[in-house]
């Protein structure tokens, strides 16, 4: 008997040897055929090559060993990543179609579901995509348009700049809370006052899901998500505030059901609410009410978090470089003036300031790692073989940071985008919301909430920071999924003449006058004002 099981031990051993034999076989197959890189330890991956508190730095020495196509092993998950503008450009625009899958984001995917516009695939994505496209682009329905209505938000958050009378403040929910009404206009047919606080707490929420996301505690869900997701930590939180904020979409979406009007829609929500209406006997239909939860979800999130994060980034760059917001100063005065609001035509004839956004956007990087693609076929590429499903990482802030298609890309300067004579000049590696099929698809509303919000400050205040120039960190102090912008204070310093008087403002058309905001006493703890 103990012959038998000394047997049957032995054979079981021998069983398990072959196994782990040609798993280890079947794996060194496979990586003969894929882009080099380190070698994954099981069940760890690459884990001590990795830095889950500083996992871009990790990604940026991994190309320097491997160069600009590698694969990676998060876990026991593989990843191809892509480094460079030129690794990026061929992938998302050459193969357009073969990279244009959504690849796995841990910390939002089992929650998502794969129905949300940016994380859903096949049918259901070209679908959604389509539908948001033409709804964003023609929304307005006959009323006000989206640039009026970024006019309006921007004359809130003038107003309560003006409020502040030029004492330090943080400017972190002034501009979530507007960068999001002008989402919140669209999603749900209104703005939210700012002293609200059920919106300022689910404003607050997807602040800290970003800053969870992007820290070491985001990373490591990431790499080890099938064990993570049931120990403690502050990843969990990640989850709760997801689950609020998709219940508060959901209550939306029960106030528009009981009050549609199918010949008079409102907002984002009626039209997808149409939309289901008309495909309810289409039996491939992808328009159902949890689709258009997660979609309204994905939008409000995104169109919140990424456009505050770039104008922190940028007024706090203002104040660092104060040279940079004179030279904008004068730009304003004599293309817009103080007597009316700033419109977007305005744009072609700034070319400085729109060199200054467009460095802001380069310079904060806020989304570098971008959202992973999936491979939606087997391709050839650049030598490998890249099996259909595979992962893939085309890393933005390599892009916005290439050396080769950037002079000094570590430094902000706004001469990147005009040339010898002054004027704009446009740079292919300037691809803040990403290329191909994937590209961002709010990346117009992004371009002009970010012109109309900065002009229409900058028309109104000096931006100033209660410590030395010199001193101002731009290091983000979280660096994942995204770029956290530091946390500060600043003064709103009024810069006087027309651009003020409340109650003045119109609707925006050219020719109409701005409010007055001058008058106020600067606070004593801010630096004495640039020279204009």
């Amino acid at each position: 008997m103990m012959e038998l099981g000394e047997s049957l031990l032995l054979l079981l051993i021998i069983c398990i040897s072959i196994s782990v034999l040609i798993s280890a076989w079947s794996q060194m197959a496979q990586r003969r055929h894929l882009p080099p890189g380190p070698t994954p330890l099981p069940v760890l991956g690459n884990l001590l090559e990795l830095k889950a508190d500083d996992i871009l730095k990790s990604f940026k020495k991994l190309s320097d060993r491997y160069g600009p196509v590698y694969t990676v092993h998060l876990g026991p998950r593989r990843v191809v990543v892509l480094h460079g503008y030129e690794a990026v450009k061929e992938a998302l625009v050459d193969f357009a179609e073969e990279f244009s899958g959504r690849g796995y984001l841990a910390t939002v995917d089992d929650f998502v579901q794969g129905l949300g516009i940016a994380f859903a695939n096949g049918e259901r994505w070209k679908q959604l995509r389509r539908f948001t496209l033409n709804t964003l682009r023609n929304f307005g329905m006959g009323k006000r348009s989206v640039e009026e209505r970024i006019q309006e938000e921007a004359h809130f958050l003038v107003e309560e700049f003006r409020k502040t009378k030029g004492v330090p403040f943080d400017p972190t929910f002034f501009l979530s809370r507007s960068v999001s009404n002008v989402i919140c206009s669209i999603m749900f047919g209104q703005r939210f006052d700012y002293q609200d606080k059920d919106f300022l707490t689910l404003l607050t929420k997807i602040n800290e899901n970003f800053v969870v996301m992007s820290g070491t505690w985001g990373q490591l869900y990431e790499m080890f998500s099938w064990i993570m997701k049931y120990l403690p930590g502050p990843h969990q939180q990640l989850f709760r505030n997801l689950s609020d904020i998709r219940d508060f979409v959901a209550e939306r979406i029960k106030v528009n059901e009981a009050s549609l009007d199918p010949d008079d829609p409102r907002d984002f929500i009626d039209c997808f609410l149409i939309q289901m209406e008309k495909e309810s006997k289409n039996l491939s239909s992808e328009f159902h009410l949890k689709t258009l939860a997660m979609t309204v979800l994905v939008l409000f999130i995104a169109g919140t978090e990424t456009v505050s994060s770039t104008l922190r980034f940028g007024f706090l760059i203002l104040m660092k470089y104060p040279e940079v917001q004179a030279k904008v100063f004068q730009e304003i005065d004599d293309v817009i003036g103080k007597n009316r609001l700033p419109v977007m035509e305005d744009r072609a004839q700034m070319p400085y300031t729109d060199a200054v956004i467009h460095e802001i956007q380069r310079f904060s990087d806020v989304i570098p790692m971008n959202l992973p693609h999936a491979l939606t076929q087997t391709v050839q590429f650049r030598g490998y073989t890249l099996p259909k499903g595979t992962n893939v990482f085309p890393l933005l802030t390599s892009v916005l940071k290439d050396p080769g298609s950037f002079s000094d890309p570590e430094k902000f300067n706004p001469g990147h985008f005009l040339d010898e004579q002054g004027r704009f000049k446009k740079n292919d590696a300037f691809l803040p919301f990403s290329t191909g099929k994937r590209i961002c698809a709010g990346a117009g509303l992004a371009r002009t909430e970010l012109f109309i919000f900065l002009t229409s400050l900058l028309q109104n205040f000096t931006l100033r920071s209660p410590v030395d120039p010199q001193e101002i960190d731009l290091t983000p102090p979280v660096s994942g999924f995204a770029n956290i912008p530091p946390t500060y204070q600043l003064c709103a310093i009024p810069r006087g003449g027309r651009a003020g008087q409340e109650g003045e403002w119109g609707e925006g058309k050219k020719g109409q006058e701005a409010p007055n905001v001058g008058g106020e006493s600067p606070g004593e703890s801010c630096q004495p004002a640039p020279r204009e």
